[in-house]
This record gives structure tokens, sequence and C-alpha cells, in this order.
């Protein structure tokens, strides 16, 4: 399908092309306005795509934020990185997709958050989250800290994903659960199949 802009559109999109070869060279095209706060911590990018108003907020010291080659990012996708965020290559996330390695506190285990300290002066507790290959996040999904998604997997829109999602499966829900399995002589069967 050939895409028809119009010729503001085209305008548009010429502009925010040479912008993206003089800030991330490798990139696709990254379409503005963009916010990348920290942009010393991004790696990888080759052949990203995006929508508009795409928001990132790294580390800024370090490499925090990795994204493999030819993924594509929807309208206001948010990626926090202070720590570790790995997304493999060909992701394909809908608009208003937020994943993020930080929390504003800890809610379980030691040192746990006090309902009484501001929210926004609590302690950041991060832990990694990484996203294989050929993954397919859905609108307004939440990948929250912590969170493994396998390679080949789908996640439902709507869905939250706080743990592990194992690979080729599809997930739904919040929390997200497995609800379907790829199986290589039957394509897609619900994960419920021969229980």
């Amino acid at each position: 399908m050939r895409n028809c802009y119009s010729f503001s559109e085209l305008i548009k999109t010429v502009y925010a092309l040479a912008m993206t070869k003089l800030t991330v060279p490798g990139a696709r095209l990254i379409r503005r306005p963009v916010y990348i706060r920290g942009k010393r911590s991004l790696g990888g990018c080759v052949g990203l795509t995006t929508g508009r108003f795409c928001r990132f907020d790294l580390e800024g010291r370090k490499k925090t934020l990795w994204i493999g080659p030819d993924c594509e990012f929807g309208d206001l996708t948010h990626i926090v990185a202070h720590d570790k965020v790995k997304i493999g290559s060909h992701v394909l996330a809908a608009s208003k997709v937020f994943i993020s390695d930080t929390s504003h506190g800890a809610y379980k285990g030691t040192n746990q958050a006090s309902p009484s300290v501001i929210p926004g002066k609590r302690q950041y507790a991060v832990k990694a989250v990484i996203i294989g290959n050929n993954v397919w996040i859905g609108e307004n999904a939440v990948i929250l800290p912590g969170a493994r998604i396998g390679s080949g997997s789908v996640i439902g829109a709507n869905s939250v994903v706080t743990g592990s999602i194992p690979e080729n499966c599809i997930a739904a829900g919040a929390p997200a659960r497995v609800i379907k399995i790829w199986d290589k002589g039957r394509g897609w069967i619900s994960a419920n199949a021969g229980k």
C-alpha cells in the first residue's frame, strides 16, 4: 500500500527526515516533535522509525536504552531507561505504549517506599526490561520494571506486563497473562488447550 501524503504532510516528513539524519544518523525516520532527555544513553537505533510526540527519558551518562535494528514505534511512545531497557530487532509498538525500568519507590521486598513521602521525592527503584526480537506491542500497553518479553510474542492492547512473558505467545490483560501459544503444527492455540 502506498502512502498518499498531503503537501503539508510531505513537508513535515522531509523536515523530520533531515533532522533524523542530523541527530540520530542510523535511524530511518524520527517524526517530530520528539523529546530525548539524556541522548548519550541511547544506543542502536539502526533503521528506527517513530511516530510523533515520542519521549525517551534516559539516564544521560551511560548507555541505558538499546534499540535493535528496524524497530517501529507509534505516536506518543514513552520509554524511561535509568538502568537498562533492551529492545530487540524488528519490534513493533503501537501508539501510546509506555516502557519503563524505573518506579518512584519500591513497593515490595525490603526498603519499601513510605506513603508519607511525596511520590516525586521517593527513591527510584529500577529493574531492567528486556524485550526480544519480532515482538508486537499493542496500543496503550504498559511494560513495567523487571518485565521480560520473549521473542515472537504479542502483547495485547491495554495490557500491563509486570513479569516474564515466554517466547512465541500472545499475552493480554492487567497483569498480562499468556492466552495463546504458537504450535508449529496447529498455529496459535489456546494456552489452556490440553489442560
